[in-house]
């Protein structure tokens, strides 16, 4: 288990109510699971996570509950990305964290179908 930094709970509660902590973790799993299923990127990217996390561009709804996904364009540099972050609320068992389950870099493309398809549930203003 890593620890990645803080969210801001009055961004991240449009994902659900009752959160329990604002320190989010990735499990040695869910890299090894980033690694596989979008090589290259958590290698190149792991740095802009914890950025990410701090100020998203929007948050959409997933289709797990207590579960959002995250994407933010970095300007300087044209990139990107789409995280899902697992919350932790108040039922959840003890040994529960707010998780990232998975994280890659994006195109135009996905960037603007996740936006139109999605529900919207946090847009930086």
């Amino acid at each position: 288990m890593h620890f990645i930094g803080k969210i801001n709970w009055e961004i991240y509660k449009c994902i659900t109510e009752g959160i329990v902590t604002d320190e989010v973790i990735i499990t040695d799993e869910r890299i090894e699971h980033i690694k596989e299923r979008h090589p290259g990127d958590y290698e190149r990217y792991m740095n802009y996570i914890g950025k990410i996390l701090q100020d998203p561009d929007y948050i959409l709804e997933a289709n797990k509950p207590n579960t959002g996904i995250v994407l933010k364009e970095f300007t300087e540099n044209g990139k990107k990305f789409k995280l899902v972050l697992r919350i932790r609320i108040e039922s959840d068992p003890p040994n529960y964290n707010k998780s990232i389950l998975s994280f890659w870099h994006i195109g135009d493309t996905t960037w603007n179908k996740n936006i139109k398809n999605k529900i919207i549930l946090y847009k930086r203003e």
